[in-house]
C-alpha cells in the first residue's frame, strides 16, 4: 500500500479493525473509530514519528470523514488530532454529533 517518495499513500477502510489505514515505508498508520448509535467516534490517529509531517494523518482523517459523509454518520472527535483537523477545516463542522 505504500508508495514511492512524493506519492500519496492509498488509504483503506479496515472494517474488521474499525480503522482507516495505510502503510508507509513499512509503518502502519491508522485512524481508529468506534460506531455508537450512528455516531463515528474517532478515537485515535497514529503515524510513526519517523514519517510524520507528510500529511498522512490528515489523509487518514479525511478518509474517515468522507466515509461518515457517504454513509450518513455523524462524528464525535475523541482524538486531539481529529479535533484540531476539524477546527481547521470548517466544511467538516456539519458532521459533528
Amino acid at each position: 500500500m505504500s508508495s514511492a517518495a512524493g506519492e500519496y499513500p492509498v488509504i483503506t477502510h479496515n472494517l474488521e479493525a474499525s480503522r482507516f489505514e495505510t502503510r508507509v515505508q513499512g509503518w502502519l498508520c491508522r485512524c481508529d473509530y468506534r460506531l455508537v448509535d450512528g455516531v463515528m467516534h474517532l478515537v485515535h490517529t497514529e503515524v510513526a514519528p519517523a514519517i510524520e509531517g507528510r500529511g498522512i494523518a490528515a489523509r487518514l482523517v479525511q478518509a474517515a470523514l468522507d466515509h461518515a459523509t457517504a454513509t450518513g454518520l455523524k462524528v464525535q472527535p475523541r482524538c486531539s488530532y481529529v479535533r484540531v483537523y476539524m477546527r481547521r477545516h470548517p466544511q467538516t463542522q456539519s458532521l459533528l454529533a
